[in-house]
Parts: C-alpha cells; sequence; structure tokens
C-alpha cells in the first residue's frame, strides 16, 4: 500500500514538472511570430505603397508631410486645369487674332486630357476635385468677357504668360518633391506639355510687345522696333 501510494505521487510530481514543457512543444516555432490576421508596420527599405495602390500605407508620421503635399497640388492642378479650358473657350471665339484663336483651341484640348488623366490619381488618393473656376481664375473670365479685339488679345496672352511659368515652375518642384511614382509619371508628362504652351505663347506676347518673364524671372524687353 505505501508502496502503490510513492509511485501515485511520484507519477504526479513528473506530470507537473513536465506539463510546461509539453506546452511549449506546441507553440508556433517563432515566438516572435505575428498571426497573419495582423497588420505589419513597414520596415525599412520597403517601397511606398504608390498612388494607384488599392491600400495606401502612407499614414505613418514621416509620409503625412508629403502626401498632404501631393494632395493639395493635385486640387491646384485641377483648378488651373479648369481655367486654362474655360479661358481658352473664350479665346477660341472672341480673339481678335487667328494665332490667338488657334492657341485658346489648343488649351482646351490639351488641359481637357491633363485633366482626366490627373482624375484616378485623385480619387484613389481621396483628394475632391473642383467643378468650377476659384475666385482668381474667375474674375479673370469675367475681365476678359467684358473685352475685346486687340484688347482681349493682349489681357488673354498676358495672363497665360504668367500663368504657364508659374505652372512650369510649380510642376518640376511637385516632380523632385513627390516619392509617388505613379503620380511622379503624370505630373513629368504634363510638364512637358506646360512647357511647349510656355514657349508658344512666349512667342506670341514677344511679337506683340508684352512683356515676358526671362531668366530668373525677370522680364524681358521688348524686340526692337
Amino acid at each position: 500500500m505505501t508502496v502503490k501510494l510513492a509511485q501515485s505521487h511520484a507519477a504526479l510530481l513528473a506530470a507537473t514538472l513536465f506539463a510546461p514543457f509539453a506546452l511549449y512543444a506546441q507553440a508556433p516555432s517563432d515566438p516572435m511570430a505575428t498571426p497573419a490576421s495582423q497588420s505589419q508596420p513597414n520596415q525599412p527599405g520597403q517601397t511606398r505603397a504608390s498612388a494607384t495602390s488599392m491600400h495606401d500605407n502612407t499614414g505613418s508620421p514621416e509620409n503625412t508631410g508629403q502626401q498632404m503635399q501631393d494632395k493639395m497640388f493635385i486640387r491646384k492642378a485641377a483648378e488651373g486645369g479648369l481655367a486654362e479650358v474655360a479661358l481658352g473657350q473664350l479665346a477660341a471665339t472672341r480673339g481678335a487674332s487667328e494665332d490667338v484663336k488657334t492657341f485658346g483651341q489648343k488649351m482646351v484640348t490639351d488641359h481637357t486630357v491633363l485633366n482626366n488623366n490627373m482624375k484616378p490619381i485623385a480619387e484613389t488618393l481621396g483628394v475632391m476635385l473642383p467643378k468650377k473656376l476659384n475666385k482668381d481664375d474667375q474674375a479673370e473670365l469675367d475681365k476678359l468677357t467684358a473685352l475685346s479685339g486687340a484688347d482681349f488679345d493682349t489681357e488673354y496672352l498676358t495672363f497665360m504668360v504668367k500663368d504657364h511659368h508659374k505652372d512650369l515652375r510649380e510642376f518640376r518642384m511637385e516632380a523632385m518633391a513627390t516619392s509617388d511614382p505613379v503620380l511622379k509619371d503624370a505630373v513629368d508628362k504634363a510638364s512637358t506639355v506646360i512647357r511647349d504652351h510656355m514657349l508658344m505663347v512666349d512667342k506670341m506676347a514677344r511679337d506683340r510687345g508684352i512683356s515676358v518673364p526671362g531668366r530668373g524671372g525677370r522680364p524681358s524687353p521688348p524686340p526692337a522696333q
């Protein structure tokens, strides 16, 4: 009886001692492993999600500022695109010179394409695109509507010169700043179009003696008479 009792105590002691090892053997081999249902933070060297990614992982503190800058740029570019189309439509019908009418129609065609190219990127980033002109562009449209003849051409070209030099500078800055490859590609392509427009309108302005920004943003002198 005493022997059986001792054996029972020994068996119970062994079960108690070895139970933790049995549980450990059933645990995952990697104690640091994270369940698949939990999200993984970005690791150093990972590529930041692009603008067309279905799951945008740009919410980390180091990316929030640039993401906001991208969104602000897209909205501002869309506002400018709306203005280019509206003013171009007016120039195509109200311009006194054929070259102004032709340039106005080119603004409508080219900026409609640029606007459409930016829409899917804006939707992915959650940017609400404007549907009407901002206050300054509406004021310019109203001003041009009240003009005609050579006065209209001069005002339109003056505004286009200023606008395209500013736009090209802003597009190039965004192309250098953004880390989103899809947005950068769209901005680079748009910059090429805007530069072509700028060169065209600069020449038209110079031919009429309208001041055009030169290197460093200084107005170039009108051509000699």
